[in-house]
Formats: C-alpha cells, structure tokens, sequence
C-alpha cells in the first residue's frame, strides 16, 4: 500500500530535552494521559505500533496497528508515537500533541525533530494531574 498523503497528528510524550524512552523503557505510560488521548482521538482512528498497542489494551478504545502507521493513517487521523523517528513524515504532519513530564530522563530516543521546532506555532497548552507525574503539560502545535 502507497503511503496516504494527507496530513495526520502524531502524538509524542516527550520529557524536558525531548526525551521519548530511557532505558528502554517507555515514557508515555500515565493513565491520565491514556485517557487524555482517549477522549482527544474520540470518533477518528488512532494508530500506533504493536508496542505501543500493549499500552492501550484493556482501555475503551479502537485503535489501528500497523508497523508503517506513521506511512498510512490519512487526514485528520492521529499517530501515536513512542519508539521511532517522525522526521521522515513531517511533510505529512498537520499537527503535533506533545505530552510534557517536566522532567528530565537519560533519554536513549528523543523526538528528532525536537530541535527543529522553531517554525511549529504553539495553538493550545493546558496542565492537569497525571497519575504518576504531578502535572502534566499538553501542547498543540501547528505547521
């Protein structure tokens, strides 16, 4: 299957350096968050690896996996990322949610566009009690 071509939303919990797993291990699992995406992705699929599926099984959610995910989810449709690069889809990115742990991990994976933000325009931020961080900080960014 070709790639869609339309423009999607990925999903990134990242820590203070952009930061997205530290010792293997994974840094979006927080209930909170869970069901923050959960009710943001309501009605449109969602898409993620296996690896990421074991996170959402269990949950009240559809989810779509498929190892090219980040290749074939189509417009308005969301991306959940935890373990690969997204730089090869930016042209595709509409959007980019971006869950903060205000923190900082020895990070082995970071967002790699973490850096390159500077033309990404900050539309929405919002603060609420993770389960197994005091705050945590969504942000909502656009091309």
């Amino acid at each position: 299957m070709e790639p869609a071509g339309d423009k999607m939303i990925a999903i990134v919990c990242i820590d203070d350096k952009g930061g997205m797993l530290f010792h293997g291990r994974r840094q979006s699992r927080d209930r909170a968050v869970r069901a923050d995406v959960i009710q943001m992705t309501a009605g449109r699929r969602l898409w993620m690896n296996a690896y990421s599926q074991k996170q959402f099984s269990g949950e009240n959610v559809e989810v779509t996996v498929d190892e090219r995910f980040l290749d074939l989810a189509e417009e308005g449709e969301f991306c959940f990322v935890e373990d690969r690069p997204i730089r090869p889809c930016l042209d595709r990115l509409e959007r980019l949610v971006l869950y903060r742990w205000n923190r900082i991990y020895p990070a082995d994976v970071s967002l790699d566009i973490f850096a390159d933000m500077g033309s990404w325009r900050l539309a929405e931020t919002c603060e609420f009690p993770g389960h197994s961080h005091e705050i945590i900080t969504k942000e909502v960014y656009i091309l």
